[in-house]
């Protein structure tokens, strides 16, 4: 049950679907009271099934199922990172939406489709494809598919910040790295750790 509620609260986590309602008291009352089995309930709870549990009113159990149901159309790149594969942040979920495009060719993308990725070395790689061989998983795609859910690739080429590389490094006054971080990839920039020869923007906070 840990491991579950762990995965549900990272799923619902603003780097992944950002999912409002769904933090970590709501996730234990969930899946305490066995409405929630898997990352795919999520999508069969109803309002009123909601409402029955002691935490919820009648309008905060609306307000969840609402926040659920409209996160059936995320991005790939926050779809990719909700699923918690092992190795795989925001950064590197970036990359494979923008290389593979879906989540069915990410399915079955193979050892030598991954490591052509720039920053995915081998042991990323093979953290990947170990999440995808378990059956479980892929039975997790498939229930999530039927239930509406359709992770969307967004063509950033048009972006401002297309095709540039940007680095956060320090303390920001005006909010915090994460959120910094996730609106330069709103904008299209790539995000990452270290200078290189493609570097565009280095931004310095305190």
């Amino acid at each position: 049950d840990l491991i579950l509620k762990r995965a549900i609260e990272y799923y619902a986590s603003k780097p992944a679907l950002n999912i409002e309602g769904l933090g970590s008291k709501n996730v234990i009352a969930l899946v305490d009271a066995g409405l929630v089995k898997s990352i795919a309930d999520l999508y069969r709870l109803t309002w009123m099934q909601v409402a029955r549990l002691e935490r919820f009113a009648e309008l905060s159990a609306k307000n969840l199922c609402d926040a659920i149901a409209n996160s059936k159309r995320p991005k790939l790149d926050k779809f990719i990172t909700a699923l918690g594969i092992r190795h795989v942040g925001a950064k590197t979920a970036t990359s494979l939406a923008r290389h593979f495009l879906s989540i069915d060719r990410l399915r079955d993308a193979t050892i030598d489709d991954l490591i052509a990725i720039n920053d995915i070395g081998d042991v990323v790689a093979e953290s990947i494809l170990a999440w995808f061989a378990d059956e479980d998983n892929l039975k997790l795609l498939d229930d999530l598919r039927e239930l509406g859910l359709e992770p969307v690739f967004e063509d950033q080429s048009s972006l401002p910040l297309a095709d540039q590389s940007s680095i956060i490094s320090g303390t920001l006054e005006s909010m915090g790295r994460e959120a910094a971080e996730d609106e330069l990839r709103a904008l299209g920039a790539t995000i990452t750790s270290t200078v290189t020869k493609t570097t565009t923007a280095l931004i310095v906070g305190d």
